[in-house]
């Protein structure tokens, strides 16, 4: 496991900006540091340009009149200096076995057939300047303290926004992306950053095979990203068995006001991506926005009604948590990075659970009751045995030491 964690936006490092210093520093630890409770988060999705989730829409490459700039001379992570850049930098202080992916939600608008970063597709005259300007911002971040580690070549490709930037990007322009433009650029550095395929909804798995089936984009593939709004977890397990050494990951998911009340929004987010996401082979799980606003934003289009993590009054004193830092919670701060999921028998009806092994050998069991009565669920491990009951709607973790040799 790589690990879990959620999405520093634009307007979760501007909330968390607005806080003092000393309540930013607190609450930071509470997600990113392990010591008193805290949630040890070791994941985290960073922005590359605006998404629907910042104050205004930009790109790292904007120019005046829409002019192209193949040489990327206009390239500038300044809007981003005073915001991500230090809170993603606290988070590694806190936590330094963090990792951290990044996507862009639309190249800049000079690459673009629409001529707006709203809409429209990537010109194939500007393929090539796409792939350095990716590369562009791994190398400014890297220089400014924060390492990237995977990226993916666009966020849900298969969707064009009416409000916020977006770009769509067939299965065959991201393969040719891929295997004649980005990938080489990729060898000539190491194979670093890593490069995840899809970064779109479960819904779609023969998006991802088509691109794994071009075998000049395949070998410049890690993993598959996968996000939650649409389909089912077991869409993952296909396109693994396909390609083995392709590893999954649930890059985005948001909570919100559509969801069922408080404990049904627990189980669910729970059940969907703590335990089934990773029984069907994901390493790493990520959340939507790490901090809001007590409105849900601040946003530039798109979802009016996402919360984040921890919504968050800048200018008070309350936070509030919400269901997906309470699943976040029964998973990463036990489940340590490195950890293996192991094999766990299927619950009864109602009732899910994913187990893991530590790497010092201790076992994480995490067990989702969805139903509408408590279960009575049964653990054994060796002549380790224990019964316990799990509330109605509730999750329960459990923690042991290694069995003895």
């Amino acid at each position: 496991m790589l690990g879990f964690g959620a999405s520093i936006t634009d307007s979760s490092a501007w909330v968390l900006q607005q806080l003092p210093a000393a309540r930013r520093a607190a609450l930071m630890r509470e997600l990113f540091g392990r010591a008193d409770g805290g949630l040890g988060l070791s994941f985290a999705r960073l922005t590359i340009g605006a998404s629907d989730f910042s104050r205004r829409h930009y790109s790292l490459d904007d120019t005046p009149d829409n002019a192209p700039d193949p040489a990327l001379a206009h390239f500038s992570i300044a809007a981003n200096r005073d915001d991500v850049l230090p809170v993603a930098r606290q988070a590694l202080a806190i936590n330094p076995e963090l990792k951290i992916m990044a996507s862009p939600w639309s190249a800049p608008a000079w690459m673009k057939t629409s001529g707006s970063l709203i809409g429209g597709t990537l010109k194939p005259e500007h393929y090539d300047a796409f792939a350095r300007y990716l590369l562009r911002y791994v190398d400014a971040y890297a220089q400014a303290g924060v390492p990237i580690f995977a990226l993916t070549l666009q966020n849900e490709p298969g969707f064009t926004p009416a409000d916020y930037p977006g770009m769509r990007l067939q299965a065959a322009q991201r393969a040719q992306l891929i295997g004649r433009h980005l990938g080489p650029l990729l060898d000539a550095r190491g194979g670093a950053p890593l490069l995840f395929a899809w970064d779109h909804n479960w819904d779609q798995p023969q998006e991802p095979l088509a691109v794994l089936a071009d075998a000049q984009a395949r070998r410049h593939v890690a993993g598959v990203a996968w996000h939650c709004y649409a389909g089912d977890p077991a869409a993952q397990g296909p396109v693994q068995a396909a390609y083995p050494d392709k590893d999954a990951y649930m890059t985005e998911c948001s909570g919100g006001d559509w969801e069922p009340l408080r404990s049904g929004g627990l189980t669910l987010q729970t059940r969907r991506l703590i335990v089934q996401s990773v029984r069907h082979g994901a390493r790493g799980v990520l959340f939507w926005n790490l901090a809001l606003d007590l409105q849900g934003g601040p946003h530039s289009g798109g979802c009016a009604t996402c919360r984040g993590v921890v919504d968050v009054d800048p200018h008070g004193e309350r936070v509030l948590r919400s269901d997906e830092y309470y699943a976040l919670a029964h998973a990463s701060r036990f489940v340590r990075p490195q950890a293996w999921r192991i094999d766990s028998s299927e619950g009864g009806e109602g009732v899910d659970n994913v187990a893991f092994e530590n790497p010092d050998g201790s076992r994480v069991l995490v067990v989702v009751n969805s139903a509408e009565r408590e279960r009575s669920v049964a653990v054994a491990e060796g002549a380790r045995r224990f019964r316990y009951t799990v509330p109605a709607r509730s999750v329960a973790s459990f923690v042991w030491p290694a069995p003895a040799r």
